[in-house]
């Protein structure tokens, strides 16, 4: 091996194809990738999540590869998880998505199944058990729970593409690098924000500011109310927000906030003397930028990153007992809609659809009709434009409601 990268002996095994071409091909990616980006060794890993699930990005030449992998025996080592597919496997028929891709989709899904994973498709494995520690080496792909695996619990890893992911979970490491390592885990920006964020809208729209403007670097938030009037520290569903906006609008995959992240309370991670300091008074036009100017709106999407039970309650609560005018999806993991059985039937009885193993931006929404969107995710609002032709509204939870409720979203 190179002089830099070093492997331990079972390590080397796994290289040499004494456990079979599926685990070789594995190591080969693991150790490039390594050599690369000049890691000098390999870590175990406690847990994968793996991108490229969706048919939708995926095509015939992804199955293929998949088929191929686990023709040859590829088989996972550590708990690993699928991010959203572009169907419910369940309801798909009656949300009208065609036979033909549902079975494309399916088929991909039992690709993955064959190696061992779980058919888990969500990008919230934190919510549905798959929550990692202070300190754990994880190869996670989803680039929301990427950020939020590192910022908010601890843990530690890079923005793993799909087949990186994929082959740590198949001999159960990652190279050393980026993330993994101490050094590179201090922020880069310091950011002082003027207002603590109320509402979720508020979180992303914040996140996509900061983002946009650190790019891939890491932000030490400085927030002028940090545990809030009430003595209360952000939600993990705000925090979530915060940083799947800033993963979306940059490629964000580490934050701190002062006297509220892990790292941020331990110390040692503040920007050094003289990093560049953003300074964010307004929200106003974080806001603008995600909002377009629809005002008949087909549909309302909510739950990118999916919803937790926290948000599926509070939709349930501004729906009953009223019955809905447009289109309105929940996109959440399957086992959180088993949870919230009483708020899924409160959202369905007004007309809505509690929609698990999806999300709008990988399915293929130019099956299904919808021309136009409200939201109340900054992540949302800021990919669907292009990766879903969908024209975007942008709006705290309320007023999204309001808009699934008459059909048109009011101006803010």
């Amino acid at each position: 091996m190179s002089d830099q990268l070093h492997l331990a002996a079972e390590e080397q095994a796994m290289f040499d194809g004494e456990q079979g071409i599926a685990v070789r091909r594995a190591m080969e990616i693991v150790v490039a990738l390594g050599k690369i980006y000049g890691a000098k060794r390999l870590v175990p890993i406690h847990s994968v999540q793996v991108a490229g699930v969706s048919y939708k990005n995926l095509g015939e030449a992804g199955l293929d590869f998949l088929r191929e992998w686990a023709a040859q025996g590829a088989r996972v080592r550590v708990p690993t998880t699928l991010n959203p597919a572009g169907i419910d496997v369940v309801q798909w028929h009656t949300l009208g998505f065609s036979a033909t891709f549902a079975q494309q989709q399916q088929a991909v899904i039992a690709a993955y199944t064959a190696m061992g994973i779980e058919p888990v498709c969500t990008c919230t494995p934190y919510l549905i058990g798959n929550r990692p520690a202070w300190g754990d080496h994880l190869a996670w792909a989803e680039s929301s729970a990427v950020i939020l695996a590192n910022s908010v619990l601890g843990a530690r890893t890079n923005r793993e593409g799909g087949p990186s992911a994929l082959a740590a979970a198949i001999c159960g490491r990652t190279a050393a690098y980026g993330l993994h390592l101490d050094e590179n885990r201090i922020a880069t920006h310091r950011v002082e924000v003027h207002s603590r964020p109320v509402s979720l809208t508020d979180w992303g729209a914040l996140g996509y500011l900061v983002g946009r403007q650190v790019r891939n670097g890491i932000p030490y938030i400085l927030l002028a109310d940090p545990v809030g009037t009430t003595g209360v520290a952000p939600t993990l569903d705000q925090l979530k927000t915060l940083g799947a906006a800033m993963a979306a609008s940059g490629a964000v995959a580490l934050y701190h906030i002062d006297g509220v992240t892990p790292e941020a309370q331990a110390g040692n991670v503040a920007p050094p003397k003289g990093a560049p300091q953003i300074l964010i008074d307004d929200l106003t036009t974080g806001y603008a930028a995600l909002n377009g100017d629809a005002e008949q709106i087909d549909l309302v999407s909510i739950g990118c990153p999916h919803a937790s039970l926290d948000e599926l309650t509070e939709i349930a609560r501004l729906v009953e007992g009223k019955r809905l005018c447009a289109a309105l999806w929940v996109t959440t993991a399957r086992e959180t809609r088993r949870r919230a059985a009483q708020a899924v039937a409160t959202i369905e009885a007004a007309g809505g659809r509690v929609v698990a193993d999806t999300c709008m931006v990988v399915a293929p929404v130019d099956q299904l009709g919808f021309k136009s969107m409200a939201t109340n995710s900054a992540k949302m609002a800021f990919y669907a434009p292009a990766h879903s032709g969908l024209s975007v509204r942008f709006g705290p939870l309320e007023q999204c409601i309001e808009a699934a409720l008459t059909g048109k979203m009011r101006k803010a």
